[in-house]
């Protein structure tokens, strides 16, 4: 049998500050001010442990009610097949990939822009660009707006 999931709408200044503290902890990792868990645990004053219990339970309100779109750039090898990898880790993560550009390769690398719909992800925006970047082919990967 399983556990039946429940949702409360609650004003923050009834939550408890480990909670404030863990949103704004994955704040500054989808936005590309913490580069890693550590850093932004560190930067809030919480540990791990904490962040790890709670970053899938808990987000703003405002998240919840739109799927949250997002864009990110990345330097890819010119080879066959790099870019439809991404493409399927994307997909395998839940997103929704709304644009794609890609400038013409030059010295054996090209640059392309993704934009993509998050709502229906299975991890956040920080482990699937994370996972991106290790990608046999990605040279780099960078969070750019949403």
């Amino acid at each position: 049998m399983s556990k039946s999931i429940y949702y409360y709408i609650v004003e923050a200044s009834a939550l408890p500050e480990i909670f404030h503290k863990v949103v704004e902890a994955k704040r500054l990792l989808d936005i590309g001010e913490a580069k890693t868990v550590n850093q932004a645990v560190k930067l809030m004053g919480i540990s791990r442990s904490a962040y790890y219990k709670y970053k899938d339970v808990v987000r703003p309100f405002q998240d919840m009610l739109h799927g949250r779109i997002i864009t990110f750039q990345m330097i890819i090898k010119d080879e066959p097949g790099i870019l439809s990898a991404v493409l399927n880790s994307i997909a395998d993560c839940g997103g929704n990939v709304l644009t794609i550009n890609q400038g013409i390769p030059l010295s054996g690398s090209a640059v392309v822009s993704i934009s993509l719909e998050t709502s229906n992800m299975q991890v956040s925006i920080h482990e699937l660009l994370e996972g991106i970047s290790l990608q046999k082919g990605v040279l780099k990967s960078e969070f750019l707006a949403g």
